[in-house]
């Protein structure tokens, strides 16, 4: 007797921004004068008219509250293939600072493209290594 399966086709992942929301990040108290609605909806908007290589996901909390907001770039299939890994971007406050985001994410993204270099300087390490670094 043969047993056969079933082949998933491959689809290639997108680039995909996790867009913290959580306790401290898109919270008008912590970060007055900060239009954080308008940021996910123009993050939101960039992905519907990006023809499938942009998507993006709201967490509920990522844990580096003190760098709110967060945004974490995490590669597409290519960008993994060439030893990417998910970028943490903190203090992502401004509209420059979503223009970085979205500028760096339709060039590529991590493994395909440099963050600019502004945003570079807001490139945190995710909390895992934060606390190994701690020890």
């Amino acid at each position: 007797m043969t047993t056969t399966y079933a082949i998933r086709p491959f689809h290639a992942r997108p680039c995909t921004l996790v867009v913290c929301r959580g306790c401290c990040c898109g919270d008008g108290r912590k970060n007055p004068g900060t239009d954080h609605e308008g940021q996910l909806a123009r993050l939101r908007a960039a992905a519907a008219g990006s023809g499938g290589r942009l998507a993006v996901r709201t967490s509920e909390c990522l844990g580096p509250c003190g760098q709110a907001n967060v945004i974490v770039v995490q590669p597409s299939s290519e960008g993994r293939r060439r030893g990417a890994r998910a970028a943490w971007v903190g203090w992502a406050l401004d509209d420059d600072a979503t223009d970085d985001v979205l500028a760096w994410v339709i060039a590529g993204g991590p493994g395909l493209a440099e963050p600019p270099a502004t945003l570079a300087l807001q490139l945190i390490p995710p909390p895992s290594d934060a606390r190994r670094r701690a020890r």
